[in-house]
């Protein structure tokens, strides 16, 4: 029996979102998925509803955004962004301000991808602004709150990034050395990142649950 479901997906250009939105697609879970971004993706399927949406405005879309499980992948770096303020906007204002229109439309589970370290109180101001945004999605009235905490994140992405692609090559090459208490930070892959929200998903259970790094791997 094909469930009634509706998947609503933010960020899904970016590497663990295309993941998602593929997965999405293919789950009996879901018979509709939204997919919202600054533009259109070249991905056509019977299920999928692209919307083009303004994240600075982004209450002006509430009617268009309701759906039962919310899928954000929304992130950047602040060389992308070209600004702390740049890219906290992005990380911490879209990000919640997507939650907060979500919830207030009945959504039941918000799953957000985060990071590894993500700590309100840290000095590493990445760090704090991931943090700062758990604890803000955390109070909203969903049923359930999954914040995925991923190590590197290993994948093809659009753009090159020479220091990120410095570290998958050596964690490719010695990867085998993150085991034990290490093993947190043994790189994953985007697409085990994308499996493992999924099934969170599946099991529609209630409270807030954090999957750190090395409990993904299992997805792998």
């Amino acid at each position: 029996m094909v469930s009634a479901k509706t998947a609503l997906i933010a960020g899904a250009s970016g590497l663990v979102g295309g993941h998602c939105l593929q997965l999405l697609l293919q789950s009996p879970r879901y018979n509709k998925v939204i997919s919202i971004g600054r533009k259109t993706l070249p991905v056509e399927h019977p299920k999928l509803q692209q919307l083009t949406v303004d994240f600075d405005h982004l209450e002006k879309h509430r009617h268009s955004l309701i759906a039962d499980d919310v899928y954000c992948c929304l992130g950047t770096t602040i060389k992308k962004a070209g600004s702390k303020e740049n890219f906290r906007k992005v990380d911490y204002q879209y990000v919640v301000n997507l939650a907060k229109v979500t919830s207030g439309h009945f959504a039941t589970q918000f799953l957000v991808v985060s990071a590894l370290g993500a700590d309100g109180g840290s000095s590493i101001f990445y760090n704090q602004v991931k943090g700062e945004m758990e604890q803000a999605v955390k109070a909203l009235p969903f049923t359930a709150v999954h914040i995925f905490q991923p190590s590197l994140l290993l994948g093809d992405r659009q753009e090159f990034r020479l220091g990120e692609k410095a570290a998958e090559v050596f964690m490719k090459g010695f990867g085998f050395l993150f085991k034990g208490p290490l093993n947190k930070y043994r790189a994953i892959e985007a697409r085990t990142v994308a499996k493992a929200m999924l099934e969170a998903a599946k099991q529609d259970g209630g409270g807030v649950l954090v999957h750190p790094s090395e409990q993904m791997q299992q997805y792998a």
